[in-house]
């Protein structure tokens, strides 16, 4: 049989269209000034959809649009040398009322670390010019930059952004990048600008694998809609970098374009001097042919004239849809799988084109949408550190760490190296960490329920901390962890009480109940049955710990608490009376045994013998083979951990109360940051990777005032901010305001724009999953509980107007003395009762408060 060939479909469009919305009114949270700009990369893509990196000089940069994190690709004409890096651009074009003309790339300048190599400066289009001062205004998903030059009769500001409304998840997920550009001329008399954009058909390469081939570029014009149509001839459809994608004008002028560049004559090729010099001749494009490019360049240019003083906006759209998604990469503790998952989002678009055609007539609605999300935030009187670092790590969300299959369940890798996902499968203990998902879009967070219980559990309760593709093929990675299982269970709980789903309770009940009694199997964490874990506890440290510990301790203690919540109200009281018995003994027995007066430690009890422990609870990072199991290495012992605490946090964000003492938990809490905390790490001796270094301050993920292990676990002497984040939450939670506060601050102070990227939270990777705990730090400011089952809801007293949101709807509540007024601003809120802390609840007759809506409730 003959073997089809298809044509692949790439659009390159220009819509003739006046976009009115300036980008200088997006909100703003946070301006860096141009010293603090150059490491900013600003994801703007949708949730699973992968993204495009919005610098804060204003480029494109990080096209990680094709199923696999891309950091550093931007795809090139040249492939050698440093000239090499001459990804796509866009620049501007100014003839002045006395007839001098300037063409400057629309950006500001190159970061200055990039500025020595072998071959010269390797910065994107480093030999080009530019603006000479810019500054970058950001509330995510909104970026701004503002650029201007003493030698140009114009200021400029480059936006992107991509749209972002909590509980919308379709919305929140479209495959583009909306980019304006607003030009003011700020001289006395008329002047003639315009403004080019050129992006590479590379369709077949992802900047690691593959090969764009035959690729073919052609102007269309369809339904008053004309552009550049980008097809391949040669690339095979079934290829994970197989797609198409769009780059749209929505700008009236004289519109010309380019559908190749120069032909390639010589080694010493001059394909960017002759765009230039054209470009820069009068702000119009010559056509030129290259039949023989397998990956042609396609430009745009739109020129216009601007009255003295005047201000447009120039808006452009860049779309894109691959649908072959692969299953994870190999890596050392992974089977090699190939299959096909797909994407959900391209199944709610036929191609790119179409992802144009159905946002085109919505895009004032869904920017409108977005702001008035974001307004809502950041105006709200949550301190300014915590509505950035929620904010901000939300970009997470929207890289490619986290995608939708085509079947449409959410997964994600822990974190992303530059060119492969970091640690596969959905890890469940990391994932534990993550508030985001659940607070702002709740039925996706039911999906990776569905896939912890109906794909990663066993009829025995063995809970994979990580998850294999395709999930209908039930390859199990066959390994538990302790943390991992149980904090599984504190989610549930939490998407069951956000979205008061009792089918959702009832289906995954079974598998639940069975992850929880899988605790007390012969040689289990807790086989003796009585509230404690002893057994071998593989967890995040990527270690197993032996006996009793805080960390493992606190998250079962919750996972009891809630299991016998959700079997109460199943009716079942057998089951119910079970976890209240072991929860009240295990509560009991660590604060007994295992807070030492100033915070709880781990008591090292070593199995003796293999025949006493699991084979599953051995071994889970899939390296460590052989573990001594008569004196182990890598314990806690009597350390200080950063997020002991953890299982205590999240019991307090579910509304499930204090699992022990409070006074020991807030005494911990001060311990932590009495040990922990330090002031200028330049002082501090680390000897694994760094994320904290110099004189900047951090906490420290343990600290050992009295007996040290001679072999601490591994992680001992890094900071990691998820883990900061986790201790800060919970100061916030015990009233230590000020110390949560000044935690919060510091991490973002190290993310700042100048060493680090602010949308860019490290870990075992890039975007790092456990970073969205951040979150937390609203709920815990603001005190907010709610619960769909019975329909009430939580909020402090303290005076005020803040933002609530509970994963299928959003918006503010004004409380003052007595009184709150609640106004939903997307969605619908359902209420029987409303707390205010420490002044009481008002119990209502039902009510529904609809979007746009509003409930005055005095108590």
């Amino acid at each position: 049989m003959k073997h089809l060939k298809l044509t692949v479909i790439f659009q390159f469009v220009c819509v003739m269209v006046v976009a009115q919305t300036k980008s200088n009114d997006w909100p703003v949270l946070k301006t860096y000034n141009q010293d603090r700009i150059q490491k900013i990369k600003m994801p703007v893509g949708g949730i699973g959809t992968g993204t495009i990196s919005f610098t804060g000089r204003g480029s494109l940069e990080d096209w990680e649009i094709m199923n696999r994190p891309a950091k550093g690709f931007n795809p090139t004409l040249e492939n050698w040398g440093s000239a090499k890096q001459k990804g796509p651009f866009f620049a501007i074009f100014v003839e002045d009322g006395e007839g001098k003309k300037q063409t400057r790339l629309l950006e500001g300048p190159p970061d200055e670390s990039y500025y020595e190599g072998a071959w010269g400066a390797t910065s994107n289009h480093h030999g080009l010019p530019r603006f000479s001062d810019a500054s970058f205004k950001t509330a995510y998903p909104f970026g701004q930059v503002f650029l201007s030059d003493d030698d140009l009769p114009v200021e400029v500001v480059v936006g992107a952004y991509n749209p972002l409304i909590p509980g919308n998840i379709d919305d929140s997920s479209i495959p583009i990048s909306i980019l304006n550009y607003t030009v003011k001329n700020t001289s006395d008399k008329y002047i003639t600008i315009s403004l080019s954009g050129t992006i590479q058909n590379f369709i077949g390469f992802d900047g690691t694998r593959g090969k764009a081939f035959k690729n073919v570029n052609t102007i269309r014009e369809e339904n008053g809609v004309q552009g550049i149509h980008y097809t391949s001839n040669g690339v095979d459809p079934e290829s994970e970098q197989w797609g198409t994608m769009s780059f749209v004008s929505l700008n009236e002028g004289t519109t010309t374009y380019r559908t190749a560049w120069q032909p390639k004559t010589s080694r010493w090729d001059k394909k960017r001097l002759d765009f230039w010099d054209d470009f820069s001749a009068d702000g119009l494009l010559e056509k030129r042919v290259n039949e023989e490019a397998d990956a042609p360049m396609g430009s745009l240019a739109v020129k216009t004239t601007l009255r003295a003083g005047e201000e447009r906006n120039f808006r452009f759209l860049i779309s894109w849809h691959f649908p072959n998604r692969q299953t994870w990469d190999k890596s050392g503790f992974q089977k090699e799988i190939k299959a096909t998952v797909g994407n959900y989002y391209t199944t709610k678009y036929s191609d790119s084109w179409d992802v144009i055609s159905k946002t085109l007539p919505r895009l004032d609605a869904l920017e409108n949408s977005t702001k008035t999300f974001v307004n809502a935030l950041i105006k709200s009187d949550i301190p300014e550190e915590i509505k950035e670092s929620a904010l901000f790590n939300l970009a997470h969300l929207r890289t490619q760490l986290a995608f939708r299959i085509k079947s449409g369940q959410l997964l994600g890798w822990e974190g992303l190296f530059d060119t492969y996902g970091s640690c596969f499968g959905s890890c469940t203990h990391v994932w534990n960490y993550e508030q985001t998902t659940a607070f702002l879009f709740g039925e996706l967070a039911k999906t990776m329920r569905e896939v912890e219980y109906k794909y990663a559990t066993d009829d025995t309760g063995l809970m994979s901390f990580r998850v294999y593709l395709p999930l209908e093929e039930g390859q199990l990675w066959g390994k538990a962890a302790a943390d991992g299982q149980m904090g599984s269970i504190m989610k549930f709980y939490r998407d069951w009480q956000l979205s008061g789903d009792d089918e959702f309770l009832k289906k995954h009940w079974p598998k639940v109940k069975k992850s929880l009694e899988f605790c007390w199997i012969p040689g289990g964490w807790d086989a003796d049955k009585n509230g404690v874990m002893e057994g071998s506890q593989h967890n995040t440290m990527d270690v197993e710990y032996f006996g009793p510990n805080p960390q493992m301790g606190f998250w079962y203690l919750g996972a009891l608490k809630a299991s016998e919540a959700m079997a109460t109200y199943l009716g079942e009281k057998t089951f119910a009376k079970t976890c209240h018995d072991l929860y009240e003994k295990g509560s009991k027995w660590m604060d007994e045994n295992l807070f030492n007066g100033e915070y709880y430690e781990q008591h090292i009890q070593p199995p003796m013998s293999a025949d006493n422990v699991a084979p599953s609870l051995i071994g889970a990072t899939g390296g460590d083979k052989g573990v001594d199991l008569t004196s182990p290495d890598f314990q806690l012992g009597k350390g200080v951990l950063v997020d002991q605490l953890v299982g205590q946090v999240f019991s307090h964000i579910v509304g499930l109360g204090y699992l022990a003492k409070e006074e020991n938990i807030k005494k911990t809490l001060e311990s932590i940051m009495k040990y922990n905390y330090v002031e200028n790490m330049a002082s501090h001796a680390n000897f694994h990777r760094s994320y904290a270094l110099g004189d900047e301050s951090a906490l420290l993920m343990a600290a050992y005032p009295n007996e040290r292990p001679e072999k601490p676990f591994p992680y001992y002497t890094e900071v990691m901010t998820g883990f900061e984040y986790t201790a800060a939450v919970g100061m916030l939670q015990e009233g230590l305001t000020e110390d949560g506060l000044l935690c919060i601050r510091n991490i973002r102070d190290r993310y700042d724009g100048k060493k680090r990227s602010p949308f860019n939270e490290a870990e075992a990777g890039h975007h790092y999953a456990r970073s969205m705990m951040a979150w937390a730090g609203i709920l815990a400011t603001t005190k907010f509980q709610y619960s769909a089952v019975d329909k009430s809801m939580t909020f402090t007293s303290k005076p005020g107007t803040y933002f609530w949101s509970n994963g299928y709807s959003y918006g503010t509540v004004d409380v003052k003395q007595n009184e709150a007024e609640i106004a939903v601003l997307y969605g619908k809120l359902e209420l029987s009762r409303f707390t205010l802390e420490g002044v009481g609840t008002k119990k209502l007759k039902t009510k529904t408060i609809n979007a746009s809506e509003t409930l005055n409730i005095k108590l």
